[in-house]
Parts: structure tokens; C-alpha cells; sequence
């Protein structure tokens, strides 16, 4: 029976597949993310970015805000089956702003979709999020969008791609056509060529060769000489100077496949899913105090990534969203909640398409599922079997670049004021840090940009209630400190500064630029002043 179980969980693994889209604002990541749905069946309309103002909103962007500002600013969850593969999909916001829920979610999966304007190349935000993945050895699978359009040439993207990232790349399929004016892409593994359909569906037609090369003289009459040797001319560049392809390079982060297609148009996007889906890895070891937990250990272990209140703005609830890492996840099942010590009986499990949700009976490593929190997690909170004590790995902790006081505008709300900064600095949405001197109701709330100040007044007012006051501050640096006895009055430099402490009661020091920060730390030599909390590292 035993053994049977192991089959049985080795079997669910090896069908997870558990990824993010990552890419710069306006490069078509939602709209990439919906038709993967939509060829998944788990909807039947798409509703178009481009559509918004006739009310069809992404799935995938369920906060108010998300839709009357056409971006994503928060990570959606979105699972579905495809062809016996159970997908998870992590939608992560593009803008820079927000890179602190997008690195999160980076923990959370196991491969990434780097999404690229076939006309603007590498941007700044797909450099960062590229860096992050790279840094944990994330397999990157790189689609390049907007085919449909003009855009650069595919050999100049490919080199940008190289020089920018530091990556080497491999496409997969080569675009047919010139630039601007594509009638299709050419599949190398397959020796077919796909080709958009003319009857106005944005479909597609693939067209296998009869002799299983580009050289097939088929080809020839389907889309022209001209075009046809510029295309054999091409295929047989990327032969011989190109790189091979080796799927175990792509697992280590070395070597990104490339896929040429079109969002919008749904070109190329179901051939993507699919080799996608064939190459990306199941659900990897994860790092814990006792070593690599393997996923297909029996005993259940998974950690908290994201927190989220106010999904169900009818039920004000809050969620708390765990990656499962190893074993088998059951309704009704009580686990070791690490950081607090006790036992918790996990009874409304649920998982999601954005704000749609369903509870489950049971989930298996890979997995993303919500878990009703009445306030006892946090992100980064490791879940185990009673009796086990070991922690995931700690996640990355962000210094905010952006400050403001903020206070509500009506001293009687001063309970859901506090309510709603508590939930949101919970959810990692902003940090918050108290001055000595001022009241329970003015805080200072920090964060990495300026859209996140936005977001705060607009959730606060429109799910607690309260309008708020806030009143920005020039600082830009804030360091935590760090040694015996500090005496708060006989810190040099903060004439240019400011002395705070975080949730946590550590004094934290803001200062406006790097040159009142270093003079600080020259003139305090018994002061270590660091990026993160001092539990962060290690001291």
C-alpha cells in the first residue's frame, strides 16, 4: 500500500507544472496569460486588455484598481488542466513597483515565462526580474510577442537577448515573413510551418514537410521563393553558428528556448503551450534548515508566499496562499505552523482562477493553495507535519526607496485605519515604521515606488473606509541598525535624517541620499547600518 501511495504521489509530480509570467509593463503578459486559459479551457472569452473599456477586464486582473488602471499590481493565481498537465500559473505584476510580490512569487515556482516586445527587446523591468531568476537557477523559457506587429529583426533580438542577460538562446521556431509583415513561424523540431490563418479567426495552420526539412520544395509554392530562401538562409545560419539545444543547460538557467508568436492575434501561443509544457521540470527540491526536501517525501511540508485580504470584497476575508513542497495535501489535515509553534487544521482549502474560487479536497506538490487566515501567518511561514521543525529558506527582504507619513482624515476611523495598515504591511504590500513621538493613528509607510501609495489609499478608503492624509517625505535610503546598547540621542547624522523602528521594535534609519548615509556610517563606528532586519542576517 505503501508503495502504491509512492507511485501515486510520483505520478501527481511528474503532471505539475508551476510557473510565472514575467515580463516589463505593456508587453502583453496578461493578454499571454488569458490565451493559455482560454486553450486550456478554463474560460470561453477572452477578455481583452485592449477591451477594457467596454468592461471585458483580464481574468487574471480581479482588484478594482487593476481594471480601471489597465495594469496588474498584485500576483493572481490561475490553475488549470491541459492535456493531463495540472498548471499552475503565477501572474505577476509587470511595473516596477511592485517588484517586491513578483520576487515572492519567484519562490514559488519552478520555471519562468520571460514575455519580450518583438519591438522594444530587453526592457528595464525584464532585466531585474531576469536577474532574480537567474539567481535561483530558474529555467527560463523566453516568448517573443507581438509577432503581428513590426518589430526588431529576430537575430538582433536574439543578441540582445544574449549581450543583455547573459544568457544563450536557442529558438525554437523562426519567423517567416519580413519584419512586419509575417506570414507565419517555421518549427525546427518538427520541420513544419505554421502559418496564420487568412479567414480572420487569428488561428493558425501548420503544414508538416514532406521531406521533414526547410528545404522541401512544398514550402516553396506555400509562401514563395523569395521568402522561402530567405527562410533556408536563416535555418541554415542558426545551424551552424547557433547554439545546440540542451535541455539540461535550459534546467540550470543557461540556455533559454525562444518562441516567436502573437498574443492577440493567438498566434503560436498553443504550439508554445505544448512544447512548453513537455520541457518544463515538474516541482523541484526545496531548500530547508535540514536540507533539500525532495517533493515526493510522503510527509506534507509547504510554505507561505502571499498574503491577500479583501479577494472576496463580500466576505472581507483574508487569504493566505502556500506553495506545497513534498507529500500529499488533504482537507481537514492539522499541521506544524513553525513560526507560532501550533497545531493548525487546515479545513477550507481552496484554489483559484483569480478571484474565482473552489475548495479542494486535496492538492499535491507544485500546487498553489489558498488557506483561510484569521491572522496567524506570514509570508515566508513554513507549514510541516507535527513533529517536524525544520524552515524553508528565508525569503528576500526589500528596503524601501519611498516615504510618507499618512494618518486618516477622520480621527473617529482611527480603528479601521489601523486595521487596514496592519493587513496590508501583513500582505507585504508596504512596510510600516512608527516615530517615538507620534500617535497610534500617524504612521510612516514605506515602499519600493510611488504607484504603491496609490494602491494604499485607494484600497484603504475602498475596503476599510478611510480616507487618509498622507504627506510624502524626502528620504530615500532606510538602513536597520545594528549594536550593543545604541543610544538613539547620540546618533550622528540624523540633523539629515530620521529615526524610526519597524513592527518589530528595531530602530531603522532613514536618510535622503548616499552621501548623508555614508557620513552616518563614518561618524557611528559602533552602528552596523544594514540592508535588512538584523535577524535576516544570520547576526
Amino acid at each position: 500500500m505503501a508503495d502504491m501511495k509512492s507511485c501515486d504521489l510520483r505520478q501527481e509530480i511528474e503532471r505539475r507544472r508551476t510557473f510565472a509570467i514575467i515580463s516589463h509593463p505593456d508587453a502583453g503578459k496578461t493578454t499571454l496569460t488569458e490565451k493559455l486559459l482560454l486553450y486550456g479551457g478554463a474560460i470561453h472569452l477572452a477578455g481583452s486588455v485592449k477591451s477594457r473599456k467596454a468592461q471585458k477586464h483580464a481574468v487574471s486582473d480581479w482588484m478594482e484598481i487593476e481594471k480601471q488602471r489597465g495594469i496588474s499590481v498584485t500576483s493572481s493565481v490561475l490553475q488549470f488542466s491541459y492535456d493531463g498537465f495540472q498548471i499552475n500559473i503565477l501572474d505577476t505584476p509587470g511595473h516596477q513597483d511592485f517588484s517586491e510580490d513578483t520576487y515572492r512569487t519567484l519562490m514559488a515556482v519552478d520555471s519562468a515565462v520571460m514575455l519580450i516586445d518583438a519591438a522594444k527587446g530587453v526592457e528595464a523591468q525584464t532585466k531585474k526580474l531576469f536577474k532574480v531568476c537567474k539567481q535561483r537557477n530558474i529555467p527560463i523559457f523566453t516568448f517573443v510577442n507581438k509577432l503581428d506587429r513590426h518589430g526588431k529583426n529576430p537575430f538582433e533580438l536574439m543578441e540582445e537577448i544574449e549581450k543583455v542577460l547573459g544568457i544563450n538562446s536557442y529558438p525554437m521556431n523562426w519567423p517567416i515573413g519580413v519584419e512586419g509583415d509575417y506570414q507565419g513561424v517555421y518549427n525546427r523540431q518538427l520541420a513544419q510551418i505554421e502559418l496564420f490563418e487568412k479567414d480572420g479567426s487569428h488561428g493558425q495552420l501548420a503544414l508538416p514537410s514532406v521531406k521533414g526539412s526547410v528545404d522541401d520544395p512544398v514550402f516553396t509554392e506555400i509562401i514563395g521563393a523569395d521568402i522561402h530562401n530567405a527562410l533556408c538562409d536563416d535555418i541554415s545560419l542558426l545551424d551552424m553558428a547557433g547554439d545546440h539545444f540542451d535541455l539540461e543547460k535550459v534546467m540550470r538557467g543557461e540556455l533559454t528556448p525562444i518562441f516567436f508568436g502573437s498574443a492577440m492575434t493567438n498566434f503560436g501561443v498553443r504550439p508554445f503551450l505544448e512544447e512548453f509544457l513537455r520541457l518544463a521540470p515538474p516541482p523541484a527540491p526545496r531548500m530547508s534548515s535540514e536540507g533539500l526536501i525532495e517533493p515526493d517525501n510522503e510527509k506534507f511540508s509547504a510554505f507561505v508566499f502571499k498574503i491577500q485580504a479583501n479577494m472576496n470584497p463580500a466576505h472581507r476575508d483574508r487569504l493566505a496562499f502556500i506553495r506545497i513542497c513534498s507529500g500529499k495535501f488533504e482537507r481537514g489535515m492539522t499541521v506544524h505552523h513553525i513560526r507560532s509553534g501550533k497545531l493548525l487544521k487546515l479545513t477550507q482549502p481552496q484554489q483559484f482562477l483569480a478571484q474565482d474560487r473552489t475548495i479542494i479536497e486535496e492538492a499535491y506538490p507544485g500546487d498553489i493553495v489558498g488557506l483561510f487566515d484569521p491572522g496567524v501567518f506570514g509570508i515566508g511561514d513554513t507549514l510541516c507535519m507535527p513533529g517536524e521543525t525544520f524552515t524553508f529558506e528565508d525569503f528576500p527582504v526589500f528596503p524601501p526607496e519611498r516615504f510618507a507619513r499618512v494618518q486618516p482624515k477622520d480621527t473617529m476611523k482611527r480603528k479601521q485605519f489601523i486595521k487596514g495598515i496592519t493587513q496590508l504591511t501583513q500582505e507585504g504590500a508596504i512596510q510600516v515604521f512608527f516615530q517615538a513621538d507620534a500617535g497610534a493613528e500617524t504612521v510612516i509607510v514605506g515602499t519600493v515606488g510611488n504607484l504603491q501609495f496609490e494602491v494604499l489609499e485607494y484600497r484603504l478608503k475602498n475596503e476599510y473606509g478611510v480616507d487618509i492624509l498622507m504627506n510624502f517625505l524626502p528620504f530615500e535610503l532606510a538602513r536597520w541598525m545594528d549594536g550593543e546598547k545604541i543610544d538613539a540621542k547620540s546618533i550622528k547624522g540624523l540633523d539629515r535624517g530620521m529615526l524610526v523602528s519597524d513592527n518589530k521594535q528595531r530602530l531603522v534609519a532613514l536618510f535622503t541620499n548616499e552621501w548623508a548615509l555614508r557620513w552616518a556610517v563614518d561618524n557611528n563606528p559602533k552602528i552596523t547600518f544594514l540592508v535588512v532586519p538584523p535577524e535576516k542576517t544570520g547576526n
